[in-house]
């Protein structure tokens, strides 16, 4: 996730979901619930009046999730929110990629110090950058240095609707996208620094592929998505289509100018391509951390954290792993989560160091080019920050 007005992204694939799973029927004491409910709508409306069309927010624990909504799914149509809305989660795509990564590290199939070029020869060249250099594990961290394509692809140029129009429908491949971050210089030498970029997780996607012999999008459909029954979550390739029900986007494209929906667009690679909903995001958080997905050596490499200086305007003591963030409660403790946005469609979550207690919030936002997301970044914490503190 990246604290600024248009996000992160991008593409290819197939369409691709799964079947369910039956929810707890042990929970808190009614009144502890209702307190709970209360306050979550509470923080929901302080969100929407952050700068949103619509905010849904679902904390999932033992018993019944507590859900609460405000706003609309769609400000032209004006129909409500769906409480089982799908929405672009954007680089919470990272966190589902980084566990396939781990799990084929933990099969003995890849190597976390693997350097690039041993799975993708010849792909990092030029203006200083060097695949001999990097590996699978500075990749995961964003430790390698890699520009960021995601400022060169064309679509986040788009200044008007026309110019939206003509590339929302357009894909390109991965090494499209590697070769727009080879135009620039590293921004420090592998292992070096922190630093967030995309590119390193287009690249993680494509090592996924060369390791598996199949798009990534199987290898998180047949590893995550169909075991943990998520059966709202849909890995789109490229088609540019949000399905139903959803929760629309819209921005100006330019300060001044009319909303637009930019719900309906190629969204991504490896990096930032999943469509879910807040119970299947919950859902693959508490599996993750209480240890189904990933062997115990593996989730300690995933939890092995570095500063993130860039993310602490919005919260405390952030720290980033392997494809996993944490930070610190106001009431104590750790949790862990990966956000993240593009184009007004945000995502925020956290998880219990134990993986029993989580929250997912949706939100499409109404931020203009340039504006400041951090007072709308607060809001969102602060709401999981209650969720989280009063479990």
């Amino acid at each position: 996730m990246q604290i600024r007005a248009r996000y992160v992204l991008p593409l290819v694939g197939v369409l691709l979901v799964a079947g369910a799973a039956a929810p707890s029927s042990a929970g808190p004491p009614p009144a502890l619930e209702r307190e709970g409910a209360t306050q979550l709508q509470r923080d929901v409306d302080a969100l929407l009046a952050t700068g949103a069309t619509g905010v849904l927010a679902e904390v999932s624990g033992s018993g019944r999730p507590l859900t609460a909504r405000a706003g609309v799914a769609d400000p032209v149509t004006r129909e409500p929110i769906a409480w089982n809305s799908r929405h672009r989660i954007e680089s919470t795509t990272k966190t589902f990629v980084a566990t396939v990564v781990l799990q084929l590290v933990g099969e003995g199939r890849l190597g976390l110090d693997d350097p690039v070029q041993r799975w993708l020869p010849g792909l990092l060249a030029g203006n200083g950058d060097d695949g001999t250099a990097v590996t699978v594990r500075q990749l995961l961290g964003h430790t390698s240095g890699l520009p960021d394509y995601a400022d060169d692809l064309p679509l986040a140029q788009a200044t008007s609707q026309e110019e939206f129009n003509r590339e929302r429908f357009r894909s390109h491949t991965a090494e499209q996208l590697v070769a727009m971050a080879m135009r620039h210089e590293p921004v420090f030498a592998p292992g070096q620094g922190w630093a967030y970029s995309n590119t390193n997780y287009v690249l993680a996607g494509m090592i996924v592929e060369r390791v598996t012999g199949a798009p990534w999008e199987q290898a998180v459909h047949d590893r995550i998505v169909v075991p943990l029954g998520l059966t709202g979550t849909v890995l789109p390739g490229t088609s540019a289509y949000l399905p139903s029900p959803r929760l629309a986007a819209y921005q100006r494209l330019r300060a001044g100018g009319p909303p637009v929906d930019v719900s309906t667009r190629v969204s991504g690679h490896a990096d930032a391509s999943i469509i879910s909903t807040t119970a299947d995001v919950n859902r693959f958080f508490r599996a993750l951390l209480s240890g189904r997905l990933l062997k115990p050596a593996q989730l300690r490499d995933m939890q092995a954290t570095r500063p993130a200086e860039p993310f602490s305007a919005v919260w405390d003591e952030p720290g980033y792993g392997l494809g996993l963030m944490k930070r610190r409660l106001p009431c104590g403790g750790w949790v862990w989560f990966h956000g993240g946005g593009w184009w007004n469609a945000i995502t925020d979550n956290a998880v219990t160091a134990d993986g029993r207690r989580s929250v997912t919030v949706f939100l499409a936002g109404t931020l203009e080019p340039g504006q400041d997301p951090t007072v709308q970044a607060k809001a969102s914490a602060r709401l999981i920050d209650h969720a989280l503190c009063a479990g």
